[in-house]
């Protein structure tokens, strides 16, 4: 039976709530009113409340079967926090809806890819899917958490704390899913090639879903905007190399998300959000469990 590589991490479920935060929030709240980044932020919550209902289904499937007592209590702090962060995200869409973004169409369509995926493939490949995008969110956190610049981009602060927030959480559960996809025997083969593959539909995805919601908005239209987007985007850490080949690091024979060491940067997130003057103590609704 494999345990976990670092069984001193918690995994905490905090009851938080950002409802009143994202009220005042502005259709384009990028900094400077960013098409493209607001375009992209909404199209990533859009996908995220049934993206972490899926991945929440995915592990409890075999729950039963983990003996590690660390790796169980991980698991449930895992299925704690991607709970909360379904709810947060689905709230924040609800009031991007309300904006002009499609967030809700784009929730129904995940919802029902998602649960094809369920009923058409075993429930070992939907765990290392989950092993996968977990893999994602925990790079695309990590950015978010040591890149100034990449906050400030997202711009007003209920939405870039709500980010924030979530950037830690996935860092602290990061290895969650993988060391359950391992513990019950995954295969490497299969571990590597859903990654390959995810790597590539999550990025057109993505693409082909800001797109058109790019269509949809009237500022679109405006003589620059875009071009103007596009020219700052193309610039973005997001497109730097450095990125990516931190997603391929996955398909190396071997990997494990602890090979990228976060202790430090989970420490230091979880001072500034929720130590004695955090910033997000006050969205805190009952103590972390």
């Amino acid at each position: 039976m494999t345990t976990t590589e670092d069984p001193g991490r918690a995994i905490p479920t905090r009851r938080i709530s950002f409802a009143k935060d994202v009220e005042d929030l502005p259709r384009h709240f990028a900094a400077d009113g960013d098409l493209i980044v607001s375009h992209l932020m909404a199209a990533l919550s859009a996908v995220f409340p049934d993206g972490e209902e899926f991945f929440v289904r995915s592990v409890r499937r075999f729950r039963d079967q983990i003996t590690d007592p660390v790796l169980k209590r991980q698991v449930a702090g895992f299925i704690g926090q991607e709970s909360v962060h379904g709810r947060e995200h689905r709230m924040l869409n609800e009031r991007l809806d309300q904006l002009g973004y499609p967030t809700k169409r784009v929730e129904r369509i995940t919802d029902f890819g998602l649960k094809l995926r369920e009923r058409i493939l075993s429930p070992k490949s939907n765990l290392a899917a989950t092993a996968a995008l977990e893999h994602f969110t925990a790079t695309l956190a990590e950015l978010l958490m040591t890149d100034e610049e990449v906050r400030q981009s997202v711009g007003h602060p209920a939405v870039q704390h709500l980010f924030v927030w979530h950037a830690l959480e996935e860092s602290e559960h990061k290895a969650v899913a993988f060391d359950v996809y391992r513990a019950v025997g995954g295969t490497e083969r299969m571990r590597v090639w859903t990654m390959k593959f995810l790597r590539v539909g999550f990025i057109l995805g993505t693409t082909v879903q800001v797109v058109l919601s790019l269509l949809g908005d009237p500022a679109t239209y405006k003589r620059g905007k875009l071009r103007a987007s596009l020219r700052g985007f193309r610039g973005s850490a997001v497109m730097r190399r450095a990125m990516w080949d931190r997603l391929r690091e996955y398909d190396r024979p071997g990997f494990h998300p602890d090979d990228r060491d976060t202790t430090a940067l989970i420490a230091q997130w979880r001072a500034e959000l929720f130590g004695d003057a955090g910033v997000l103590r006050s969205n805190l609704t009952t103590s972390a469990a």
